[in-house]
């Protein structure tokens, strides 16, 4: 059987690897103009009125790689690298992001169950590595303390596999749109199709480490531990 950190580690590096993978795709195709000379705050709005949404603010926020949509005041917010740039990573991003938008309107499934549980893991994270800390330590003398930690870690650990729909989807929503709008063009859509499918790939990892990490602890929990 693999021991958990030989696990641990592999999924540490792949983790790391897919991140400097997005970050020189993203330092690549920010590079490159749509040719139209949209910004992704032009792109975003377009998107957002394409598909009759008016009550969504665009916004940009501090940051590199720090977009995302935020759905208790419906605002769209870009990084400083997206929200001024006509490149084709910017178009990419914004177009994603609104993909949520998107969702929200359309009540898209896994939008409501991600955001419903966004509370309930806001808390989880507070105190679950406390809990499983205090488990670990307290295993032979109180041993339900380790298993309330495991169940508020694995709402972590589903809130991760929720999102891998909610942010294929998105980007799905994207591309279609991106095509039919004519921002990107026989040439370019290959560019931001890619750019949105590193993307994913952290979030995968994310999902498959934080499943890692939780078997992990439930192997202590039973002792099984390696």
């Amino acid at each position: 059987m693999i021991s958990p950190w030989v696990l641990f580690i592999g999924i540490a590096v792949v983790s790391w690897l897919v991140q400097m993978n997005l970050q020189n795709k993203f330092k690549k195709y920010s590079k490159i103009p749509t040719g139209n000379g949209m910004t992704g705050r032009d792109v975003a709005l377009k998107m957002l009125h394409d598909n009759g949404i008016y009550d969504v603010k665009v916004t940009h926020t501090p940051g590199q790689l720090t977009d995302h949509y935020n759905p208790a005041n419906k605002t769209v917010n870009l990084s400083e690298g997206v929200y001024e740039s006509n490149s084709i990573m910017a178009a990419a991003v914004a177009a994603h992001e609104c993909g949520h938008a998107v969702q929200h309107a359309r009540m898209y499934a896994p939008l409501k169950m991600r955001s419903a549980l966004v509370p309930i893991v806001n808390f989880s994270s507070s105190i679950v590595t406390w809990v499983l800390l205090g488990g670990i330590l307290m295993l032979n003398t109180f041993p339900q303390l380790l298993w309330i930690g495991i169940i508020l870690f694995a709402t972590t650990t589903l809130f991760s596999f929720i999102t891998l729909p909610v942010e294929i989807n998105a980007s799905k929503r994207a591309l279609v749109w991106l095509n039919s709008s004519g921002i990107t063009n026989s040439y370019n859509h290959s560019q931001a199709e890619d750019a949105l499918r590193s993307a994913a790939y952290t979030y995968v990892v994310a999902a498959l480490g934080s499943l890692a990490t939780l078997i992990y602890y439930v192997m202590i929990a039973m002792g099984r531990r390696n």
